[in-house]
């Protein structure tokens, strides 16, 4: 989303927004609904919901915690080692 960089799907996190209109993390990557991937990287998360690409992707607003859960889920990786 943000970098551009071709990358597998696996190493990407994905969000979606949902049919009820709800848009968040999706750990299964299988969620229905739109979804719009990212790379697990603090500076990608940061561009993609700062500059607003991850919105238009998604075509709504993002809830204001996004950002943090994104960042929360490559550091619970980081410690598990996943």
């Amino acid at each position: 989303m943000a970098c551009r960089t071709s990358r597998d799907k696996r190493d990407l996190l994905r969000v979606v927004r949902a049919p009820d209109g709800t848009v968040a993390y999706d750990a299964s990557g299988r969620a229905n609904g739109r979804g719009a991937y990212v790379c697990r990287d603090e500076a990608c998360i940061t561009t993609a919901t700062g500059r607003g690409g991850l919105a238009h992707a998604l075509g709504t607003n993002l809830p204001a915690m996004l950002a943090g859960d994104l960042r929360g889920v490559i550091a619970e990786e980081a410690t598990h080692g996943t």
